[in-house]
């Protein structure tokens, strides 16, 4: 149904079009506080075309529910508490009238589909369908479908949106039944009646737009919403989701496990014969957008597939080793076997699959990619190398990307690229998700990265909060990116898609509920970048302005837990010369200095010690009263687990509930130790350090934090643990020039991501150019977000004059800009 949102959003296009008044050119006269120089003398590197693109996982409901454009919720009978503790064989569905229960045994639809729906006698039952209901257009065809028998007979009849069909069920043999409804009314809150009058068994109750992107079975807006930022490539299917759970198959052998690593074997052929599985992100996935699917969408956007695929080593905090020679050499030959169903001859096994599938034309595969976040190095690189090895005598073109774990740094991260570098590998994956600070902060990461080493994927990357803020840090990190283009090949934001009813991740490029979609701030930043990338790289420098210089670390300190129960005791914070700054050692039997950040947790003072005893909340952070101003101080305390799944988490430096640093020890299901840092929001913590770590229940451990300005020490039962100096720069205004050798056009990008516009000359070296240029900015309130209700980050366009080899320019404050200027010779 229409929302206010759509009129805003609306509104906000129609300006798009209006000369833009917040940025006219400077006079001449007035001394610029930023220098863009061209280095006409040097040549940049080239562009891949697939420079950006997109990574797809399903999470957030973003198959099911999302791009999948299957309107029935459960529409096999397959959910269960195994996939969420929630879950029955109803879930979806309700029962109206009559007898309907789900079964599970030898009259299913087969074996790989084990659960189906049994209706005893005449009964009436309901689908809700997602977030509020079927979301259905008046005039609109669907189509329906479902598989049933029936001892003596019976008829089906289903309504939807105002349609009714009828279905004579003729045969005690399954067979599928179909035929189409068309809406006589709109309404995104519709509901799937579905009654028969004799006893019958039923599964695959399927409803469908005709309405799909392409007619390929995608939901239309959220297909073009994807296409619209013209990706390079697509990462899919995951992600966690990829490589974690049982590593075995869908068999009575293996007892037909419900948590299982992603098999794109699984995922192919019709699809009542593709087999469930339980989602890591704590819901039922059906399989219905499957590798097949993955692959013509791909193709249906003009960018190049990335599958990624399980190296039987988990990732994600499971942190498991399957130790299965020959499960190692099935998941081989199940990638060798992939590649041959994306290119292979229709005479091969697997192309003959693809073509039976609609698809005879090879979908022109070129890379994979081997894990996820693993972050068992050494496990996973040997199963790695035999899984490159594999495929490259088979296939010596098919790019094999490997990883560095789960961050931007630490021990697993520098062990997997000395690995690789050693091992020669084409390309690795980086992920990291960080705060806006740490994107201003490594502009220039890979300015320092070996040119002849392996190339670099950044497969997984966000500022970790969806406001405009979060948008421009990106955008600035993505100037770097361009400018390092011969070692960043291919980079993607993650996730991609979000229910707004279901989300198990945030941010999110792309948000949706059943009938609208809005992108966000991110979105429509990615979208500039991809829509104006270039083909290479103009060198350029920019001097003047200034950077935001590294604060030292003051603040409060606190206690919390993470699913775990644990007490503290003797906290105390000393000067360096010796003064006490703060203590407490909770002996007076009440923590009367004390208070919660969090609202979780319990906490009570017990036996001379500070108690949080709720084993399973999360972040049950409290604070001192005491504010430390100090720059160099001590924190000693002792610290006991008690119960739980991971170790402790001391807080310090912490400024409110969503800045703060803190100590996580026995973290990640008490595998692993980090130093976390919030700049904003308690759900945007960056990693500044890493190592394996494990807390031992009853054990009492004396910490120490030594801070020194910006430099901290971390001091675990009288050793070092690790250190860290937080004394990076912010560099607010960052830019890139790259070249379109299609329409002779340099595109000037500049990002300046402070409260001030930035007065600016811009050399361009003495090249030719026209006097004018269309320029595109995005610009506004760094606090600001897309929503449902309106969208007010949205690009602006205009045509601007001044231009010349010279020429200076005003950037709005908190901007970014793009100039698209055309040579002439």
């Amino acid at each position: 149904m229409p929302r206010l949102r759509k009129r805003i959003a609306g509104t906000v296009v129609a300006l798009a079009a209006l000369p833009l008044a917040v940025a006219p050119p400077a006079a001449a006269s007035a001394d610029p506080d930023y220098t863009i120089a061209v280095d006409t003398s040097k040549s940049g590197p080239a562009i891949a075309d697939s420079m950006y693109g997109v990574f797809f996982e399903d999470i957030n409901y973003a198959a099911d529910g999302g791009l999948y454009a299957e309107l029935v919720r459960n529409r096999s009978f397959e959910f269960l508490p195994a996939d969420n503790g929630s879950y029955n064989g109803l879930t979806g569905w309700t029962v109206d009238s009559g007898t309907a229960t789900t079964a599970n045994d030898d009259a299913r639809l087969n074996d790989r589909n084990r659960t189906y729906l049994r209706v005893t006698g005449a009964a009436a039952l309901t689908n809700l369908g997602y977030n509020s209901g079927f979301a259905v257009q008046k005039g609109g065809i669907y189509d329906f479908s479902v598989w049933a028998r029936a001892d003596a007979g019976a008829h089906l009849t289903v309504t939807l949106g105002g349609a009714t069909l009828t279905k004579a069920i003729t045969t005690d043999a399954w067979a599928k039944y179909t035929g189409t409804l068309r809406a006589t009314a709109t309404t995104d809150a519709g509901r799937l009646s579905v009654k028969v009058d004799n006893s019958a068994r039923l599964d695959m109750v399927s409803v469908i737009p005709r309405d799909t992107y392409r007619g390929h079975g995608l939901r239309k807006d959220l297909a073009e919403k994807i296409a619209a930022l013209k990706p390079g490539f697509v990462r899919f299917p995951g992600g966690c989701l990829v490589n974690t759970g049982s590593m075995y198959g869908y068999d009575a052998a293996n007892n037909y496990p419900r948590a299982r690593s992603y098999q794109w074997k699984d995922t192919v052929g019709p699809v009542e014969t593709r087999a469930t599985n339980a989602n890591f992100w704590g819901y039922n996935q059906s399989y219905g957008l499957g590798y097949y699917e993955y692959l013509q969408f791909s193709e249906d956007i003009g960018a190049k597939p990335l599958p990624v695929l399980p190296a039987l080593v988990t990732g994600c905090g499971q942190n498991r080793a399957t130790n299965d020679p020959a499960l190692l050499q099935k998941y081989i030959q199940d990638t060798l076997d992939l590649i041959e169903f994306a290119n292979g001859p229709t005479t091969s096994t697997w192309g003959k699959l693809r073509a039976q599938m609609g698809h005879p034309k090879p979908f022109g595969l070129s890379s994979v990619a081997i894990g996820n976040e693993e972050n068992l190095p050494d496990e996973y690189f040997a199963n790695y190398l035999q899984f490159r090895d594999a495929i490259k005598a088979k296939y010596p073109n098919v790019t094999v990307i490997s990883n560095s774990g789960p961050d931007d740094m630490g021990v697993t991260f520098d062990s997997l690229w000395a690995k690789n570098k050693a091992a020669g590998s084409d390309m690795i994956d980086e992920h990291y998700y960080n705060s806006p600070s740490w994107f201003l902060q490594n502009n220039a990461r890979y300015d320092a990265y070996d040119r002849s080493g392996p190339k670099v994927f950044l497969g997984e990357y966000a500022s970790l909060d969806a406001k405009f803020a979060n948008s421009l840090a990106e955008a600035a990190y993505m100037t770097g990116l361009e400018r390092n283009a011969d070692v960043v090949k291919m980079a993607s934001y993650a996730p991609l898609l979000a229910n707004i009813d279901n989300v198990q991740w945030r941010p999110d490029m792309i948000w949706f509920d059943n009938d609208e979609s809005w992108g966000s701030t991110s979105y429509q930043m990615q979208k500039l970048f991809m829509n104006n990338v270039g083909n290479r790289v103009v060198p350029s420098t920019t001097s003047g302005g200034g950077v935001v210089q590294p604060q030292p670390v003051t603040g409060r300190v606190g206690l919390s837990t993470w699913a775990t129960a644990a007490k503290y005791d003797d906290l105390k914070v000393t000067g360096t010369d010796g003064a006490t700054l703060f203590s407490d050692d909770f002996n007076d039997g009440n923590a009367d200095g004390w208070s919660t950040l969090s609202n979780r947790g319990t906490w009570s003072v017990q036996d001379g010690a500070y108690v949080q005893s709720d084993a399973a909340a999360t972040n049950t952070m409290v604070a001192a009263a005491t504010d430390i101003t100090a720059t160099d101080y001590d924190i000693t305390l002792k610290a006991t687990k008690t119960a739980g799944a991971e170790g402790f988490l001391i807080p310090f430096g912490i400024k409110n509930s969503d800045t703060w640093y803190w100590w996580n020890l026995g973290g990640w299901n008490n595998t692993q130790g980090a130093v976390e840092k919030a700049s904003g929001s308690a759900d945007a913590k960056e990693q500044i350090i890493t190592r394996a770590d494990t807390v031992v229940t009853g054990q009492t451990y004396d910490l120490k934090i030594e801070v020194r300005g910006t430099k901290v020490t971390l001091i675990k039962d009288g050793v070092e643990w690790g250190s860290f100096d937080d004394n990076k720069v912010s560099e607010p205004f960052a830019q890139v020039i790259t070249h379109d050798d299609r329409t002779g056009e340099l595109i000037v990008k500049v990002v300046n991501d402070q409260d001030k516009a930035a007065l600016t000359k811009v050399d361009l070296g003495g090249l030719k150019v026209a006097k004018t240029a269309r320029m595109t900015v995005l610009a506004g309130d760094p606090g600001e977000q897309n929503t449902r209700s309106a969208e007010p980050i949205q690009p602006v366009t205009s045509t601007i004059n001044g231009i010349g080899s010279t020429f200076t320019r005003s950037f709005p404050a908190n901007s970014v800009t793009f100039l698209r200027i055309k040579e002439r010779s």
